[in-house]
């Protein structure tokens, strides 16, 4: 039956092969670019050398903004300054300021150009990012209204809005974004934004398009940067893999700060030499500041904001997809090939459920058992959330933690432990129903992996109607344990291969944190974060729960260490009474030696 339904996935295949197509860029502009890259440069090193510790909150960070604004004055601006506080876990509430200068239009639809001009403190910054910091004054003195030199000012009206925005708490995971995302005189004229950091680095340059959501910039935005920056440099700009972008479409996860807009529905991408992620903090020199790097991302995003500016008509919608090569393969079409892999296990795991109907196998202690293993996860995952009130975790909100930041790697470890106790304890009382009294027949064994496909089943039907490309990390879970009651009376080694396997699609999510994002062996603590701290939806959550006690009860009929729920008869003791006396039988047995030692002591 899985063999003959798997042919039905051939179909969904040959509709996305049909439906890959290229991105179409606007023009190029008219005009060649006029940016000066020896100004940029000479801009970032001043910013730098003269503001090197400009952490959010700190003295430099202040006299950093009033830098800005003088710049911003001299080309005949008048900045709007928008103060607000964020809350850092260790310091209380920081004082942060967002600084942008509009160019007005013909029409009254704006494009962004942004930048955070703020550092960790632990380096002059000088890449991340008194280098964007520098290419938005560059960018913004294109269309000044009084020259640097005096006399009369020469204007060029765009077409559209351009607003040139300085962030603050960019080193703190782009808070300052994320609040002028929401700010209402922006927030629904927005057609475009164009995020510049850490453009001096020595890496080619690189475009950044997932989000906060299941969705990418739109593949016009993506294809006029990609054609920008390859007339600039000579060479097509780095985007992540296509397995990274199918992981960022079933975990959206951006690092990057055009995500709050593009979660809001306004078109953005970010401008970078880094890779995956913005670069440490420690070790951005003066020195290491590549100015001609510097100028080609100057002159790319100068002719990029051109191209929006004339060729852009309407707003285009954020949509999911995934680059393969030049080409890209549509968001529905991968979405409609995850859900027709799911018919082949449906159909397996109903048929199961059928065949226990007929042969009268119970199900219900089985039942009983998941939802016990299911209510020990759930009271795990309010005690995190409970630790998270009292201040234990570090705190992320919707905007997760900068990678760079102390609460990235520095693991809580007296909550952790407490935690773990507490958990410990709690599985000693939930497990007591749950050990063998017995034999296990295979009627027994066969119910519960029956629930176990069911429930995941189930799971799957919530993730395609919540984000369907998360099948991508639940498919090796549905397709493998399909097998484990084939495999139940093969030796130890087959039927834990068959449950590891099973594991490939949270290990692939974990190993993707670990080595693109460098977080290594924080990447488990990281995503801890990010649950805990709003950054997932509470859906997210409660199915990751609902899994982990699937595998917790598929785990246990691979060991033998699976018995169906007892009967309200069978059940004795209160679990707690239960669980103590169980313990202190283990011990007495281990103090009592067996038989034969005890003979040889008495001889």
């Amino acid at each position: 039956m899985v063999r003959g339904t798997w042919l039905l996935v051939g179909l969904p295949l040959l509709v996305a092969a049909f439906s890959v197509a290229r991105p179409a860029p606007l023009p190029a502009p008219q005009l060649p670019p006029s940016f000066d890259g020896a100004a940029a440069s000479s801009l970032a090193r001043e910013l730098a050398g003269t503001f090197p510790d400009r952490s959010p909150g700190s003295a430099g960070s202040r006299r950093a903004a009033r830098w800005v604004e003088q710049r911003l004055r001299l080309y005949g601006f008048s900045p709007r300054s928008q103060g607000f506080e964020h809350r850092v876990a260790g310091r209380g509430s920081v004082p942060l300021t967002n600084l942008s200068a509009e160019a007005p239009g013909s029409s009254g639809d704006a494009i962004v150009v942004t930048a955070h001009r703020d550092n960790a403190g632990i380096a002059p910054g000088a890449n991340d990012n008194a280098s964007g910091t520098a290419v938005l004054l560059e960018l913004a003195r294109a269309y000044a209204r009084v020259p640097a030199g005096g006399g009369v000012g020469q204007s060029v009206e765009p077409s559209h809005t351009l607003v040139f925005l300085s962030t603050d708490g960019g080193s703190l995971g782009g808070t300052g974004a994320a609040r002028f995302a929401d700010d209402p005189t922006y927030r629904n004229r927005m057609v475009a934004v164009l995020n510049v950091v850490a453009v001096g680095g020595a890496g080619r340059l690189r475009l950044a398009f997932a989000g906060d959501e299941p969705r990418f910039a739109p593949s016009t935005l993506v294809g006029t940067a990609a054609a920008r920056v390859l007339e600039q440099t000579g060479e097509a700009p780095e985007r992540p893999s296509g397995l990274s972008q199918l992981i960022d479409l079933a975990f959206p996860f951006n690092p990057w700060e055009h995500g709050p807009f593009l979660a809001r529905g306004t078109p953005a991408l970010t401008l970078t030499s880094s890779g995956e992620r913005p670069p440490p903090a420690a070790g951005d020199s003066l020195a290491d500041l590549n100015d001609e790097r510097l100028a080609e991302a100057g002159r790319a995003a100068q002719t990029l904001l051109g191209s929006l500016d004339v060729g852009l008509a309407a707003t285009p919608p954020a949509e999911p997809f995934v680059f393969v090569g030049s080409r890209f393969v549509r968001g529905w079409a991968l979405q409609l090939v995850l859900v027709a892999a799911l018919l082949p296990f449906l159909a397996a795991a109903v048929d199961l459920f059928a065949r226990c109907r007929r042969r009268r196998i119970p199900l219900l202690p089985a039942v009983r058992s998941y939802g016990r293993r299911l209510g020990f996860w759930l009271l795990l995952g309010a005690l995190v959330w409970l630790f998270a009130l009292a201040g234990a975790w570090p705190e992320g909100g919707a905007v997760p933690l900068a990678l760079d930041s102390n609460g990235a790697g520095d693991w809580a470890t007296g909550p952790l432990v407490g935690l773990a106790v507490i958990a410990a304890l709690l599985w000693l009382a939930a497990r007591v129903r749950l050990l063998p009294r017995g034999s296990v027949g295979t009627g027994d064994e066969l119910a519960g992996f029956t629930v176990v496909l069911l429930v995941l089943g189930l799971l799957s039907l919530v993730i395609v109607a919540v984000n369907p490309f998360a099948l991508l990390l639940l498919l090796p879970s549905l397709h493998a344990w399909l097998w484990l009651p084939q495999v139940r009376g093969r030796p130890a080694w087959a039927r834990v291969s068959v449950l590891a396997l099973g594991l490939i699609g949270p290990a692939l999510l974990l190993v993707s944190f670990a080595v693109r994002f460098g977080l290594g062996l924080d990447a488990p603590w990281y995503m801890l974060t990010l649950f805990v701290g709003g950054h997932t939806p509470a859906i997210a959550t409660l199915a990751v729960l609902a899994w982990l006690a699937a595998a917790a009860q598929a785990a246990a009929l691979v060991s033998r260490r699976y018995a169906p729920y007892p009967e309200r008869g069978e059940r004795g003791r209160p679990e707690l009474a239960a669980a103590f006396l169980h313990a202190r039988e283990l011990t007495a047995r281990r103090r009592v030696p067996p038989p034969e030692e005890a003979e040889r002591a008495v001889q």
